[in-house]
């Protein structure tokens, strides 16, 4: 999982509240038991005219004009900003790793589903809440001002404008901030106790030397 310390990205705004899971990644693109590849179809029902499966060629595939990604001035974001209750629907992890694999660093609403907001966290994608008015203010400044672009630093828990002339503090958990800051998910964690875990097999099987026979 990649580390997340300080981030300066191009913010494209995503202006719908109750964005569900299976408009971040359509329920038919979960049939893939691998962990990557979603990027090209993360909001495909938006971002297409035609219906799509796996194994498409999306760059054939026809655009939707009118879709905020498909906008010549957001070609690149890495930050999106919605409306509330983002990531509801059902609970696939798939949803953050479309998102991440699109090239989104951090996401930034009102309020996030509980599963998708925790699931965000162990795929090293960054759910900032700020206020419904904070959020008014920053759909206004992506709006007016083409190339808008927003520094979040994760270790002091602030979002700064690209000019400085705006700040937005942020909550996040401690134990979050530095699986992020240090780019741990759950198996890197694990990991970290590799030397403790291998110490304790070995004991076991000493202790219980007939479980050989069982492995």
């Amino acid at each position: 999982m990649n580390k997340f310390i300080v981030h300066d990205g191009l913010v494209a705004p995503l202006d719908r509240a109750n964005v569900d899971t299976d408009a971040i990644i359509p329920k038919q693109f979960l049939k893939s038991i691998k962990r990557s590849g979603f990027g090209p179809n993360l909001f495909d029902e938006w971002r297409y005219l035609d219906h799509g499966e796996p194994g498409m060629d999306n760059s054939k595939r026809p655009l939707n004009p009118d879709f905020v990604l498909n906008q010549a001035r957001y070609q690149g974001a890495s930050i999106l900003i919605a409306r509330k209750n983002f990531g509801c629907g059902s609970s696939r992890e798939h949803a953050p790793w479309a998102l991440d694999q699109y090239g989104f660093r951090a996401v930034i609403a009102p309020s996030f589903a509980d599963i998708f907001f925790n699931n965000c966290y162990k795929n090293g994608l960054l759910p900032i809440v700020l206020s419904e008015q904070q959020i008014d203010h920053l759909f206004d400044e992506v709006k007016a001002f083409p190339g808008f672009r927003l520094i979040i630093d994760l270790d002091k828990q602030i979002i700064t404008t690209a000019n400085g002339s705006q700040t937005y503090p942020f909550e996040v958990g401690e134990f979050r901030k530095y699986c992020l800051l240090n780019g741990l998910d759950d198996i890197g964690l694990t990991l970290r106790q590799a030397d403790k875990i291998r110490a304790f097999e070995e004991r076991h099987l000493y202790d219980q030397p007939w479980l050989a026979n069982t492995i």
